[in-house]
Formats: C-alpha cells, sequence, structure tokens
C-alpha cells in the first residue's frame, strides 16, 4: 500500500530546458550542437546540481572557450528564461494526491543551490511537500544512492510503502535499485493511470 509519493520537479511539474534560450541563439545548427556537445554539456550542468558554484562552472568554461564567453555566461545570466513554467497537468494531479489527504509528498531534485531559491519564490505549488531535498544544497545528486538514501532517513521514509517519479529513467532504474517502487515519467495521463492501476485514490 502507497503512503508516500517522491516526485522529481524538472521535466515533471517544472518546464525547464536551455533550449528556451538556445534554440535560435546560434548562427548556424552546427555551432548550437558544438555547445551542447562539447561546452555547456550535461555532465558540466549536472556538477552545479551537485554543488559546484556557478562562478567556478563558468569561469571554467571561459577559460577553455575564450571565444564562446557570451554564449557560457548566458546559460545562467539567462537561466531564468530556461525556467519556462509549471507543467499545469502534473501540478493539477499533485494537488489531487495532496487535498485527498492520504498520502506523504516529498521532493528530490537535481538543482542548483544557487538558482532553487527562484523557483521556491515562482511556484506555490513547491508548499505542498512534506519535504524536498536540493541536490545542490546536499552536494550529492541523482542517480547517486546516497542522494536518495538521505531523503529517506532524513523523513524517515518506509521504502515498502513508497512510490518514486522522474522523467529520467537513469534516476528510475537508480531507485528501483534501492528497492523503491518507480515510475519512469513521461506525461501526466500516463501518470495517472499507472498511480490508479496501483489502486491509488487519485
Amino acid at each position: 500500500m502507497i503512503q508516500t509519493i517522491i516526485f522529481d520537479l524538472g521535466g515533471v511539474l517544472v518546464d525547464w530546458s536551455p533550449l528556451y534560450v538556445y534554440d535560435n541563439y546560434f548562427e548556424t545548427e552546427a555551432d548550437k550542437n558544438f555547445f551542447f556537445e562539447h561546452i555547456c554539456t550535461s555532465d558540466w550542468n549536472e556538477e552545479q546540481d551537485g554543488g559546484r558554484s556557478i562562478q567556478e562552472a563558468t569561469e571554467l568554461l571561459i577559460s577553455q572557450y575564450p571565444e564562446w564567453e557570451q554564449a557560457i555566461r548566458d546559460f545562467y545570466g539567462r537561466w531564468h528564461e530556461m525556467m519556462r513554467g509549471a507543467i499545469t497537468e502534473t501540478v493539477a494531479l499533485l494537488e489531487k494526491i495532496k487535498q485527498s489527504g492520504l498520502y506523504r509528498l516529498y521532493a528530490l531534485t537535481n538543482w542548483s543551490a544557487e538558482t532553487f531559491p527562484a523557483a521556491r519564490e515562482r511556484f506555490e505549488f513547491l508548499q505542498w511537500f512534506d519535504g524536498i531535498l536540493v541536490s545542490g544544497e546536499e552536494k550529492t545528486r541523482k542517480p547517486f544512492p546516497e542522494f536518495y538514501k538521505k531523503l529517506i532517513d532524513k523523513y524517515q521514509i518506509e521504502i515498502n510503502s513508497a512510490i518514486f517519479i522522474d522523467d529520467n529513467l537513469r534516476n528510475v532504474e537508480a531507485a528501483k535499485s534501492l528497492g523503491i517502487h518507480s515510475l519512469h515519467f513521461t506525461s501526466a495521463e500516463s501518470l495517472q493511470k499507472e498511480l490508479i492501476a496501483l489502486n491509488m485514490a487519485i
């Protein structure tokens, strides 16, 4: 019987993408591809999610790619433009779950400690959670087991009665390896069907 639901935020409840800034930023598609494949890569961004400072991360890349300085600085200089808004369908589902009063709600998010306060201020639904663990604040991140364990230990979560939801399959598989029933998020509609199939009151 499910008693606790753990949500990822970006890609599940918050619509965030660097492409909102960079989709038409460069002169050529080749430049855009090079930028994301070799400069502001996913691995680079995840280091900030894991606790590295934005200033350190930015200056590191500028020292390596000085000709790309403005594009590098714009990654965090225009970060608020990448956070397009709430994924309203999932937020509506979260609200139904919250209003039922039947489940404990937590969030486990890979997010820079420096940018997360802007999300807290912008999105009222973040106040609906019983607790949120932010990777940048904890200095570790998904898919590392210690990040999941920090949440479990801090909030005394019984993993046998918990479910974890994330849009990144890598993070879902990591949670499963710890014995947490996990769902790969693709849409709010599919998620609702999967939760109903688990006999949850949604």
